[in-house]
């Protein structure tokens, strides 16, 4: 059996557990889109982002509602994720030109969600050969574009 380790994600994952709000909540009522990376907002979902990306493009659909379980998302809010993630899938290829598609949901902790208490769907483009040295052995992720260049990028098809 492999394993991955991410221990540049730590950081990350400690500041949440201790957070007292949500932070996935918080990112949405920040007023300033740009500045909270969210580059497209729907009826029930944005879609943000991520702040600590696996890849350049790696992105989150957030229902607006604080929900725990994808069964607990309203009949319309679901058709509305799916419809989001199918347009981010066309936006990713379009802008990444990937080989594959990186598409999940981690509900509850014992799953690896880093955010357990609101659900989200990670969405972001892969490579073969993505997981690198420098990853693998390096401890150390190298994007080749800033964040406010890739939300820039996807703000724009979108």
């Amino acid at each position: 059996m492999d394993y991955l380790w991410t221990p540049w994600r730590y950081t990350y994952l400690s500041n949440v557990a201790t957070m007292s709000c949500c932070v996935l909540c918080d990112v949405q009522q920040r007023g300033d889109d740009r500045e909270a990376l969210i580059v497209y907002r729907g009826k029930y979902h944005f879609v943000v982002l991520n702040a600590y990306p696996y890849t350049s493009g790696h992105s989150m659909i957030v229902p607006y509602e604080h929900v725990d379980q994808l069964q607990k998302l309203p009949e319309a809010a679901a058709i509305e994720m799916m419809d989001i993630s199918r347009r981010m899938e066309r936006v990713l290829r379009e802008v990444y030109q990937p080989d594959g598609i990186n598409l999940g949901m981690n509900i509850g902790r014992a799953a690896g969600a880093g955010v357990d208490s609101h659900i989200h769907m990670h969405i972001l483009p892969r490579w073969l050969g993505d997981s690198n040295f420098m990853t693998v052995i390096g401890e150390a992720r190298i994007l080749p574009e800033l964040l406010q260049i890739t939300y820039q990028r996807l703000k724009e098809k979108l």
